[in-house]
């Protein structure tokens, strides 16, 4: 509460991020905190129990910074979540329950990998207090998987996603495309499997090569940048088709089925970020601050037992709000109001007035006196869009 160059009339929604770091297999696209743990390994079990103290020690120490605020979505993320135990995730979760004021029918979402699938595992998580699942298919070829380095194939993903229909009201089923040697029947192949299964939610996303990646050191073949547009269109085209709506640059859904806690991300909400490599964002009176938790596994769980998980921590400056806000907010097919920018950057719009312009002029965005929203081009060529917000160097 101490003094600073904001003034917000309102704290933004709350959410919570919990990193569970370990997978059985490092993919050779992915440059997420992610750390492999092989399940013959008997000299090196998976931490589970310590991992899990860790991140309640972790959670306490930043009790103060959240006190009091409502947490109106969990989510649950790696690595791969679901090599965790049903009955772990269940004492997470009470753990969390112990701690912080949940909303009421607050959305709590776990990523699960078919390769860990096992029938009775996704209905323990659903017994623990999950009420969402991600399963990440990526894929329903089999050639295309092996390439991506996954550890499930075709049948265990089609074996996941229905149990996953069976246990959950809701969930997500994550696809990728212009995958290396993918052709746009083979797309279709994929997209026709996914719909074929009924998810609530799709998230589709294009293959990109990470710096860092086994992909960026030795990179494989991937369809051109066309080819990858027609893709494009013709998932857009083809959800459309069966009831899904795209709602954000890589988000389809059914009604009443959009993921609140990427929603909350995309408004510009706040979020507290606990495990190894966690970030958190998170607003007051007078500031807005980022923090992130120690990446390496075992110096996380070192750090975090001693009170001291927070590797950096940092107040985002003025200049930076804008293109912060705006780089979440034109994920957005609807975009955002005039008035909520102001809420949750404590700025006046004239803060973003000649991005607006500029923006509208190239055929970006459209507007009107409340609300401002990427065009169809706008969403085509969304890094050109956010980019006329970032500040001046």
């Amino acid at each position: 509460m101490r003094p600073g160059p904001l003034q917000l009339s309102a704290l933004p929604p709350l959410s919570l991020y919990v990193h569970l770091p370990w997978c059985l297999r490092k993919c050779p696209y992915c440059d997420f905190n992610s750390h492999e743990w092989r399940s013959d390994s008997a000299e090196a079990p998976l931490p589970e129990q310590r991992y899990l103290d860790a991140l309640i020690a972790d959670l306490d120490a930043a009790l103060p910074l959240v006190w009091g605020r409502s947490v109106h979505s969990i989510f649950i993320g790696g690595g791969t979540p679901s090599l965790f135990s049903p009955a772990s995730i269940d004492r997470l979760l009470s753990d969390l329950r112990a701690r912080l004021k949940l909303a009421h029918e607050c959305e709590i979402t776990l990523e699960a990998n078919p390769g860990t699938f096992e029938r009775d595992r996704f209905r323990g998580y659903r017994a623990a207090g999950v009420n969402r699942l991600s399963v990440g298919v990526q894929s329903f070829n089999d050639a295309h998987l092996k390439v991506l380095g996954r550890v499930h194939d075709r049948a265990q993903a089609i074996a996941a996603v229905e149990e996953a229909a069976q246990a959950f009201d809701t969930f997500n089923l994550d696809l990728m495309y212009a995958l290396p040697g993918q052709t746009p029947d083979e797309l279709d192949a994929d997209l026709s499997q996914a719909l074929a299964l009924a998810p609530p939610h799709l998230s589709v996303y294009h293959l990109t090569i990470e710096p860092n990646t086994y992909f960026a050191k030795f990179p494989p073949v991937v369809p051109e940048d066309d080819v990858a547009y027609a893709m494009l269109d013709r998932l857009s085209e083809r959800t459309a088709q069966h009831g899904l709506e795209r709602y954000e640059i890589s988000a389809y859904a059914r009604a009443g089925h959009r993921c609140a806690h990427n929603l909350n991300y995309w408004q510009f909400g706040d979020y507290l970020g606990i495990g190894a490599g966690a970030h958190s964002k998170l607003s007051f009176a007078h500031r807005v601050v980022r923090q992130v938790r120690f990446r390496e596994p075992r110096l996380y769980m070192d750090n975090a037992l001693a009170a001291g998980a927070v590797a950096q921590c940092e107040e985002v400056g003025i200049a930076e709000l804008p293109f912060e806000f705006m780089l979440n907010a034109l994920r957005l097919k609807e975009g955002f109001t005039l008035a909520q920018f102001g809420e949750r950057t404590g700025l006046a719009v004239t803060a973003i007035q000649r991005g607006l312009e500029e923006a509208e002029r190239k055929g970006l965005i459209e507007r009107d006196l409340a609300r401002v929203w990427p065009t169809a081009r706008g969403l085509d060529f969304l890094s050109d869009l956010q980019a006329i917000f970032l500040p001046d160097s």
